[in-house]
C-alpha cells in the first residue's frame, strides 16, 4: 500500500498502484513516484499562425511555436484530434524536444510566443511549465489552448508564467460534461476564475454541437456567466461543429445556429464574439462604441488593422487584448 500514489494535477484524482498509468495516460507509477511519459517528446511540432489557436486579441498577426504530446485528462466524443488526444504516448510518433530546444526553435522561426495546445496541455504539465519558464527568461510569450480541467495549485502556479488561455467552454451544463466528455463543468468553470484573477489574458471558445449543446436558454445562461464573472472584454469564439470521431453521426452546425448564438452572446452584453470554422463578417473585430472594423480577417491571416497603442484608431476607444 505504501507505493500507492495519487496524481493531485486535474481532478480526476488518478489513484495508481506500482506501473499503472493516468487516465490522461502520460502519468505512470514507478515505484512509488509519479513520473511523465511525455517530457521533452512531443507528437506535433508547427508553426502556426497565432489565430489559429484561436487568439484574436493577442500579438495578431504573429506566429506561435506550437507544440502538443499525446494524451487529454477528457475523452470528448467530438474530439478533432482524437488520434493523439486519446492516444498512450508510445502509439505516437515523437519529437526529441526538451524545453530548451523548444524555446531556440520559437526564435529561430522568429515566433512571438510558444502555444502548448492539440491536445491538452496539463496532460504534459511539468513539460509546458518547465518550458514556459524559459520562454518567459527569453522574452517569448507563452499562451494555451486547454480545456480548463486543471486542479487550482498546479494552475496558480502556472499562471505565474502564462500570458494568455484559450479555454474550451464546452457547453453549460454538467449533464453534457458527464455524457460527452466523462467531465464536469463545475471545475472548468473555476478554472476560468482563476485565469481571471491571475490577470492570464482569457479568451473563450465554445463547439456549438447541433442537439448537445445549442439551445438558446443554454447559451444565454453561458454568456451571462461569463459576463457576470470574468467580464464583458472576454473574446468568445464560437466554433461550427462538424462530424468526427465518436459523433459522426451528427450535421455541421447551421451557420444560423452560429448566429443566433453570435446574437444572444451580444444581447447578453459580450462586446466581442466571433464564429469560426466557417468565413463571415463575424471574424472581424469591430469597435464597440463606433462599430467600425478594427482588425479585419480572411481565415488566418490579417487584412487590415485598426488598432493603434490598444485604442481604435476611430474613436480612440480602449480595445482589450495584448497589441504589442
Amino acid at each position: 500500500m505504501g507505493k500507492v500514489v495519487q496524481c493531485e494535477l486535474c481532478p480526476n484524482g488518478c489513484v495508481l498502484d506500482v506501473n499503472q498509468t493516468s487516465r490522461c495516460r502520460t502519468r505512470i507509477n514507478k515505484d512509488g513516484r509519479l513520473y511523465s511519459l511525455v517530457y521533452g517528446k512531443p507528437c506535433a511540432v508547427h508553426v502556426d499562425p497565432i489565430e489559429k489557436k484561436p487568439f484574436f486579441h493577442f500579438l495578431p498577426g504573429t506566429k506561435a511555436f506550437s507544440i502538443a504530446t499525446a494524451g487529454c485528462v477528457l475523452s470528448c466524443k467530438f474530439c478533432q484530434n482524437w488520434q493523439i488526444s486519446q492516444a498512450k504516448p508510445e502509439e505516437t510518433d515523437t519529437y526529441d524536444l526538451p524545453p530548451d530546444k523548444v524555446v531556440n526553435n520559437a526564435r529561430i522561426y522568429n515566433c512571438r510566443s510558444i502555444a502548448y495546445t492539440y491536445t491538452e496541455p496539463t496532460a504534459f504539465y511539468e513539460y509546458m511549465f518547465d518550458t514556459a519558464v524559459k520562454a518567459k527568461n527569453s522574452d517569448i510569450k507563452n499562451t494555451m489552448h486547454s480545456c480548463g480541467y486543471i486542479n487550482e495549485k498546479p494552475l496558480r502556479k502556472l499562471c505565474k508564467y502564462m500570458d494568455a488561455a484559450d479555454i474550451d467552454l464546452k457547453a453549460f451544463t454538467e449533464d453534457f460534461y458527464d455524457k460527452i466528455c466523462n467531465g464536469s463543468l463545475k471545475y472548468v468553470l473555476n478554472s476560468l476564475i482563476i485565469l481571471k484573477e491571475e490577470k492570464v489574458w482569457l479568451e473563450i471558445t465554445n463547439l456549438v454541437i447541433p442537439t448537445l449543446n445549442d439551445e438558446i436558454k443554454n447559451i444565454n445562461e453561458m454568456c451571462r456567466w461569463i459576463v457576470k464573472n470574468l467580464g464583458s472584454d472576454v473574446p468568445l469564439h464560437f466554433s461550427r461543429f462538424f462530424p468526427h470521431y465518436k459523433l459522426t453521426n451528427l450535421p455541421p452546425t447551421p451557420v444560423e445556429t452560429l448566429k443566433n448564438a453570435r446574437k444572444t452572446a451580444m444581447d447578453a452584453g459580450l462586446k466581442f464574439v466571433y464564429i469560426g470554422n466557417v468565413r463571415n463578417e463575424a471574424e472581424n473585430t469591430y469597435c464597440p462604441v463606433c462599430k467600425k472594423i478594427l482588425i479585419e480577417r480572411t481565415g488566418y491571416q490579417i487584412i487590415k488593422n485598426n488598432i493603434l497603442n490598444g485604442k481604435c484608431k476611430f474613436c480612440n476607444t480602449s480595445i482589450s487584448g495584448i497589441w504589442s
